[in-house]
């Protein structure tokens, strides 16, 4: 029945079917328009059911499948063009030309696993996407993103990250960890861990520049990896943020160390020594998610000189991939390695810990959320020092990973993750 009924809408209300599709998904939320679905099933044998249903189908769509065409949509040369039915041919779809859809990069793959895609999105820059459930993060994910920067710094000027579907990551894969928790797989686990900071540093310490085009859910991993990027092109609807605490940890592949590393470059700068980093810690400690783009720079999640927003959701990718040919062409270099990162020590450490101790004092939070505070506020601090030094950035990925694998060990931990797997609700335990 919709199938009969949009074939003669055209030309009656518009002459141009890409109108009612734009319809259908600005208006109606669909995923995909009518004639694209159509298209899915397939357009002659869909044709013929409705017409063995008794059902009309307009004339102008059995002429173009009589004439070999069988699709009201097609992809040429990274473009999304249409069937006109005024001329009976394909034609780009207008306003499109400046948009970069991973959809329509389909013919241009360099490079794939089970579940990444790197795209040569032209003008020397790559675009690296992955498909799983929610888009999580797991070894495969991982795997793309080492072998996507060794081959952009071979071939490419810039890399892109940017996902498919309605959210960018909700995180790395919790199921992954649950499973080697349980079964007590610390070395595993370990390994793990250890593979998710080598991901995030590659990207920080590649030769090219690597530019991040977040939208919708961008959560604990994929919160980390706009963190480690040159540069972040969020969507407007971009909703990011760090919640690893919800599931009884803190984050683990190089989130926590990045704030402190935000801290300490913000305490030399502006000769802020506490409240900055007292106020990042909160933010973590709370799993505080921004509800838009413009929130997370006040959540000091995007920072304002390199990251920017793109309101038209569409626009994010081509936007981000202007951004990592602007850094190549001012002259882009790999940047040195930290090992001058200020760290408060214990003068930091013993105030985040009173606040700790008097939210639990107060019945705020729970035993299980005192110990995970600490955990993240010793790390965040660098650790139990007697005065305010600077310490690497390898220091503190330890410190992030030690703190990571202590709390996987807690039966409550274990009860949080097993919560979110099995009903998608954070346990308060």
């Amino acid at each position: 029945m919709l199938f009969s009924y949009i074939s003669n809408r055209v030309p009656e209300i518009t002459d141009d079917l890409y109108k009612i599709d734009d319809a259908l998904k600005a208006g109606f939320g669909w995923d995909i328009g009518a004639f694209e679905s159509w298209d899915a099933l397939g357009v002659r044998r869909t044709m013929n059911k409705v017409l063995a249903a008794g059902l009309p189908v307009a004339p102008w769509v059995q002429e173009m499948v009589q004439n070999g065409n069988n699709a009201f949509y097609k992809t040429e040369n990274g473009r999304k063009l249409y069937y006109d039915i005024k001329t009976k041919s394909y034609q780009p779809i207008p306003g499109t030309g400046s948009l970069i859809l991973l959809d329509n990069l389909s013919d241009n793959v360099v490079w794939r696993n089970s579940v990444c895609k790197l795209h040569d999105a032209g003008d020397g820059v790559a675009v690296l996407s992955w498909n799983t459930k929610m888009n999580t993060i797991g070894g495969e994910v991982l795997e793309g993103i080492q072998k996507s920067v060794a081959i952009a710094e071979e071939k490419f000027h810039g890399l892109v990250l940017a996902n498919g579907g309605p959210n960018f990551s909700a995180g790395a894969n919790v199921g992954l960890i649950f499973m080697f928790a349980a079964e007590q797989e610390y070395d595993e686990l370990d390994m793990a861990v250890r593979a998710f900071q080598a991901a995030t540093m590659r990207l920080r310490y590649s030769s090219i520049p690597v530019v991040v085009a977040p939208h919708g859910l961008t959560l604990g991993g994929g919160c980390e990896i706009c963190l480690h990027a040159d540069a972040v092109q969020a969507a407007a609807e971009s909703y990011i943020g760090l919640v690893e605490v919800g599931v009884g940890l803190i984050p683990g592949g190089g989130g926590t160390k990045e704030l402190a590393v935000r801290a300490g470059d913000r305490n030399i700068k502006e000769d802020i020594e506490v409240n900055y980093l007292q106020q990042l810690f909160i933010n973590v400690g709370t799993a505080k998610v921004s509800t838009s783009a413009h929130e997370a720079f006040e959540n000091f999640v995007l920072r304002p000189g390199y990251d920017a927003i793109s309101v038209n959701t569409d626009r994010r990718i081509a936007d981000a991939k202007r951004r990592a040919l602007l850094l190549w062409e001012q002259g882009y270099t790999r940047p040195a390695t930290r090992t001058d990162i200020k760290v408060q020590g214990r003068g930091a450490l013993g105030g985040l810990l009173a606040g700790v101790h008097g939210m639990w004092r107060g019945g705020y939070i729970s035993q299980h959320d005192k110990l995970i505070a600490e955990k993240l506020a010793h790390v965040m601090c660098g650790g139990d020092l007697s005065a305010p030094t600077t310490v690497s950035e390898q220091y503190l990925l330890d410190l992030e990973r030690e703190a990571f694998l202590s709390l996987s060990g807690e039966r409550k931990t274990l009860e949080r993750l097993q919560s979110i797997l099995t009903t998608g609700k954070p346990l308060r335990n």
